[in-house]
């Protein structure tokens, strides 16, 4: 199986690099609803311009509508859509389950690709999401060669996986970390890297989430995968073609061209890694510097006033950029090289193996012997990557009318589209009636930048009138102008609401049922217990069973662990469940069961209220990183009950990278916790099976803002951290009074959008 290759394209001029370089697709963000909203993205005319140039080339083009939608943005993204459908866009990227219930009845010639953002890291959820009409998923970075092998098996379901680029530390998806601590979500696609910034920790100060870049290199061969995708949508043009080039000429099998990788490093990268492909990999992170290092060239062999020498193992040149680490700083010292010396000699370039001498500029910080020293930028590499690309406008998709005109003694009319334009006057018998015909085929065949083709004219003048060619125009430009702009906006599915409660109830979620002993659960609608491996049924069979209902985590690489419980418990009669990712879909019988969406299913408008239900749930949870203002709409709206919580130590990321000082093969993967601060803010991280959830020291609490949202449900959560009955008995009492819980933050709740 020919094996696509993907490519980014932030704009227009790097879809053009990627094409020429070999990509058999290229995806791209629009405007609004892209997960790099801070990239320049594509506009209607460059979308246009841009698919009808690859598809010229018999290549294809994916849009990424891959972000969450709140209520008020159902229009927008309904025009979106609209630009997707009108202009032919291959397939479309989504994680907001709301775009997949409004493709799936109102655009279905658009195809649906589950974004990586969706977090499908496990066959169970690749095949959920193919029931609900998804054709293709993205992976989970994460995911090793045999997981990659399971999943890519599934019969009629494509796979795409990255095999080079960025990689964020937390499964994407379900990082809430730069949205709850700055309002701007990863999830809407203004994430701020936080992970990427130092904490303080058992190390000293480090970077113990910022991540080094994914490099599979010639390992893309042993890839089952139908599309190996490329990430880069921040990235410049030269920087995509280099990297499209490097993976063509592998996948074409001229082999992993060492020279090509070298460019690559020089025009942006952080050291490299396979991350975990080949199995558990602990040498993923890079602790001690962040952003682009370069092409590592040697170290610093002298030093002298002002400057140092270097034995390179690769050619430099004047002007190119150079980078050096400095012990104790976050970012390599760079600066453009601008005298160049060997054997005493001013020179512009030095060859590999050369001795050089480089002046430093002023301010330059004090360096040792011994640091490394890299190659940040080349101007000859700049040049090395020119491309070929299409005249502004020359590709362009047309919509093909027939034009129907109608001439009598007062009036011409047109009309083609469903659209009709009239101009009156006085029309007398013409003295050639042929001549008049080819004029109004001229005429209306002159479609200029309009994005229509004529397909045919049909003349209804059966008294043979003449039309004088400049109100021919003038009809022309009146219709075409009609068409141009009118609406071809599908229409939302009306949603009834339910019945709102008078009074909302309680719920307690929890994974550690001991912790209630003290609690009033005659105060409780439901007693929400979260699941893991070594959670102790008699201890759930403690609590009211009517009351009871099971969460699966959001996470499970190997939902076979929790056969045995699911099937147990069925047994003895538990019929609630809640899910917190799709994969739950999968394990979980499809009838006779009362299903809940977690949180984590993200949750923001009314029409993935309505795919929830589709997939059997009778009751959502609003997203933890919504604000209130669309968390009160949604439940006005929502046809389905809505849980809102209040209180919860939440999980800012998981991860599959471990931050133990100690080896693999010295690990209990026994619960561990981490203690980390930043800027004042106080961290702990828990460690356990080798997965990593990052949380505040504070609890997130909505209690004094959630008497104002009509909810059906409020949840109070004690997970994960440790409680004492006392404690938990004791926060749920101010909870259930509306008042907060101390020293706790409210999120995006009262910021005014999330941004």
């Amino acid at each position: 199986m020919k094996k696509e290759l993907l490519a980014p394209a932030g704009d227009i001029e790097a879809g053009y690099a990627a094409l020429y370089y070999g990509a058999d697709a290229v995806y791209l963000g629009l405007r609004q609803f892209s997960a790099r909203a801070t990239a320049a993205n594509f506009d209607e005319q460059a979308l246009n311009e841009f698919t009808a140039y690859a598809h010229s080339l018999g290549r294809k083009v994916y849009a990424a509508v891959n972000t969450l939608v709140q209520e008020d943005e159902l229009d927008d993204l309904l025009r979106t859509l609209d630009m997707c459908a009108k202009y032919g866009v291959d397939a479309v990227i989504i994680q907001d389950m709301g775009v997949a219930e409004i493709i799936r009845e109102h655009y279905p010639e658009l195809e649906m690709h589950a974004s990586t953002q969706m977090a499908v890291h496990n066959k169970e959820g690749a095949l959920a999401l193919q029931k609900m009409g998804f054709s293709r998923v993205v992976l989970a970075r994460e995911l090793s060669l045999p997981e990659i092998r399971e999943i890519a098996a599934i019969p009629g379901l494509e796979t795409e996986a990255f095999i080079h680029g960025a990689l964020c530390y937390s499964y994407s998806g379900v990082c809430l970390f730069s949205s709850l601590e700055t309002g701007k979500s990863a999830n809407r696609g203004k994430c701020l890297y936080p992970c990427r910034a130092a904490f303080h920790g058992s190390c000293g100060e480090k970077h113990y989430f910022s991540m080094k870049d994914m490099a599979l290199q010639e390992d893309v061969l042993k890839m089952p995968v139908t599309s190996l995708k490329i990430e880069g949508r921040k990235k410049t043009a030269l920087y995509v073609a280099a990297v499209t080039d490097y993976y063509r000429r592998i996948l074409d099998g001229k082999g992993a061209d060492e020279k090509r990788a070298e460019n690559i490093r020089q025009i942006f990268s952080r050291p490299w890694t396979k991350f975990h492909f080949n199995g558990k990999n602990k040498d993923v992170i890079d602790r001690d510097f962040v952003g682009h290092r370069g092409l590592k060239i040697g170290q610093i062999s002298r030093l002298e006033k002002g400057r140092f020498f270097i034995k390179t193992n690769h050619k430099i040149a004047r002007y190119d950029g150079i980078q050096i680490d400095v012990a104790g700083e976050e970012k390599p010292f760079g600066f453009s090289l601008q005298m160049l010396r060997v054997n005493g000699k001013n020179v512009f370039e030095a060859k590999p193996g050369e001795t050089a001498e480089i002046r430093l500029p002023a301010g330059a910080p004090g360096l040792e012997c011994g640091w490394s020293v890299y190659l940040a930028s080349s101007s000859e590499v700049k040049g090395a990557y020119p491309f070929a690309k299409p005249r502004p406008g020359e590709y362009k998709r047309r919509e093909e009318i027939e034009v129907i005109l109608k001439v009598s003694a007062g009036e011409i009319a047109a009309s083609a589209a469903g659209k009709t334009a009239a101009l009156t006057g006085t029309f007398m018998p013409a003295k050639d009636a042929a001549k008049t015909e080819s004029a109004v085929k001229a005429a209306f065949g002159k479609t200029g930048d309009t994005e229509l083709a004529l397909k045919a004219v049909i003349i209804d003048n059966p008294d043979g009138r003449f039309v004088p060619v400049s109100m021919l125009n003038e009809l022309r430009r009146k219709l075409y102008s009609q068409i141009e702009t009118m609406s071809k906006q599908g229409q939302m599915t009306p949603v009834k609401p339910r019945k709102l409660p008078e009074k909302a109830q309680w719920l307690i979620k929890t994974d550690q049922p001991e912790c209630l002993s003290q609690t009033d659960l005659s105060r409780v609608a439901e007693v929400v217990v979260l699941l893991d491996r070594e959670t102790d049924i008699e201890k759930i069979a403690a609590l009211p069973k009517n009351k009871v209902r099971l969460a699966l985590p959001t996470v499970c690489r190997h939902p076979q662990i929790f056969e045995k419980q699911i099937k147990t418990l069925l047994g003895m009669g538990y019929k609630k469940w809640e899910i917190g990712n799709y994969w739950g879909l999968s394990v979980l019988p499809e009838k006779g069961i009362d299903l809940s969406f977690d949180a984590s299913l993200y949750v923001m408008n009314t029409q993935a209220v309505r795919m929830a239900e589709a997939c059997g749930a009778g009751r959502v949870c609003a997203a933890l990183e919504d604000d209130l203002k669309n968390i009160r709409e949604l439940s006005l709206s929502s046809p389905l009950p809505v849980c809102m919580v209040v209180y919860q130590d939440v999980p800012l990321f998981t991860s599959a990278d471990c931050i133990r000082d100690n080896a693999c093969k010295d690990c209990s993967r026994g619960e561990k916790w981490l203690e980390l601060s930043r800027g004042g803010v106080k961290y702990k991280a828990l460690s356990k099976d080798c997965q990593i959830m990052l949380f505040d020291e504070r609890p997130l609490c909505l209690a004094a803002e959630a008497g104002s949202v009509p909810a059906d449900y409020y949840r109070a959560d004690f997970c994960h951290k440790k409680y004492s009955p006392e404690e938990v008995k004791n926060i749920f009492a101010k909870l259930q009074a509306f008042e907060d819980a101390e020293d706790c933050r409210k999120g995006n709740a009262v910021r005014p959008s999330l941004l």
